[in-house]
C-alpha cells in the first residue's frame, strides 16, 4: 500500500507540468460549478435572505408541486421541448452537411473564404443577432417586408406571430452556429485514412459511394457523441435569444423554462420557486443524458462513458 502511494506521488512529481496545466480548469469547475451546488437546497426551503440558506425553513416539494399545479406549466414545458426538438432536428444535421461540402472543395483560397464566412456569425452576440433579425423582418421597413410588398404579398409581422417564433429561433441558430459546429466534423474528416479513398478509387467507387462507405462511417463516432450531448441539453433553451425575441404577442409560443425562471425567480423575487423549476429542468437533462448514453453504449461501441 505504501509502495503504491509512493509510486503515484512519484508519477505526479514526474509530470507536475501537466497537473499544473490542468489545475486552473479544475479550479474553475470546482469554484463555479460544484461549490454553487450547495445552494440547490433553496429549492426545498422557503428561502429568506435575512435568514440565509441555512436558517430558512424546509418546505420539501412545495414549490415543485406549485409549479406543476400552475396554469402555465404545461405550456412552458411544451414550448421548451418543442423548440429544443425543432432546433435539434434542423440544426444538428446542417454542420455535418456543411463539413462534407467544405471537405470537397479543392481550391484552397476559396475553401478558406467559405470557412471564414460561415464561422463569422458565431461571434455575434445574441443582442446583435436579434437586432439584425428585427431590422430585416420589420413588416414596414425591413428587407423581407419590402420584398413581399414588391411581389404584391401582405407584410408579415414575424415577431408578433406566435407561429413564427420557433422557426425564426431555430433557423437563426442554424445560421449563427452551423459553421462553428462544423469544425469538429472537419477535424474528424481529417482523421480518416486517405488510403481508404485511394483503395475505393482503385475499385471504381465514385464520390457518392466514397461518402456513403468511407466518409460517413468515419464520422459516426463523432456524430453519436455530439448527439448524446445535444440530447442531454434538450430542456436547455438559450435564455438570451429567447428573452430578446419575446414580446406580449408571441408569449404563448416563446415562454420557455429559462425565461420563466428569470421572471419568477429574479424579477418576481420568488427565489425558491425559481430554483425549484431550474432544478427540475436540470434533473430532466441529466436523466436524458444518462439514458441516451446507456442506449448508445448498448446499440453501438460509442458512448461518453
Amino acid at each position: 500500500m505504501l509502495t503504491s502511494s509512493r509510486s503515484r506521488m512519484a508519477a505526479v512529481l514526474r509530470n507536475w507540468q501537466l497537473y499544473a496545466l490542468i489545475a486552473p480548469v479544475l479550479a474553475y469547475y470546482v469554484v463555479f460549478h460544484y461549490m454553487p451546488m450547495y445552494g440547490l437546497q433553496i429549492a426545498f426551503k422557503d428561502f429568506m435572505a435575512s435568514k440565509g440558506i441555512g436558517g430558512s425553513e424546509w418546505v420539501g416539494l412545495k414549490y415543485f408541486k406549485q409549479f406543476f399545479d400552475s396554469f402555465y406549466a404545461g405550456r412552458i414545458l411544451k414550448n421548451t421541448l418543442g423548440l429544443s426538438a425543432l432546433q435539434l432536428l434542423v440544426g444538428f444535421p446542417m454542420p455535418i452537411l456543411l463539413a462534407l461540402m467544405i471537405s470537397e472543395l479543392r481550391e484552397g483560397r476559396f475553401k478558406r473564404t467559405v470557412q471564414s464566412v460561415t464561422y463569422a456569425p458565431h461571434f455575434l452576440s445574441a443582442v446583435v443577432l436579434v437586432g439584425m433579425m428585427m431590422t430585416l423582418l420589420s413588416p414596414g421597413n425591413g428587407l423581407v417586408g419590402r420584398l413581399l410588398a414588391l411581389f404584391g404579398a401582405e407584410p408579415i409581422h414575424f415577431f408578433g406571430s406566435p407561429g413564427w417564433f420557433k422557426p425564426l429561433y431555430a433557423l437563426s441558430d442554424v445560421w449563427q452556429n452551423m459553421g462553428w459546429a462544423s469544425i469538429i466534423y472537419l477535424a474528424a474528416l481529417a482523421g480518416i485514412d486517405p488510403q481508404l479513398y485511394e483503395a475505393a478509387v482503385m475499385d471504381g467507387a465514385g464520390k457518392l459511394r466514397k461518402m456513403l462507405h468511407i466518409t460517413l462511417p468515419g464520422l459516426v463516432p463523432t456524430i453519436v457523441v455530439l448527439l448524446i450531448l445535444n440530447l442531454g441539453t434538450l430542456m436547455s433553451v438559450g435564455f438570451e435569444k429567447a428573452f430578446l425575441m419575446q414580446n406580449d404577442l408571441n408569449l404563448d409560443s416563446s415562454e420557455v423554462v429559462s425565461t420563466y425562471v428569470y421572471k419568477k425567480g429574479l424579477i418576481g423575487a420568488q427565489i425558491s420557486f425559481g430554483a425549484a423549476v431550474g432544478l427540475f429542468n436540470s434533473v430532466i437533462n441529466f436523466t436524458l443524458l444518462v439514458l441516451v448514453n446507456g442506449l448508445s453504449r448498448r446499440c453501438s461501441e460509442t458512448s461518453l462513458w
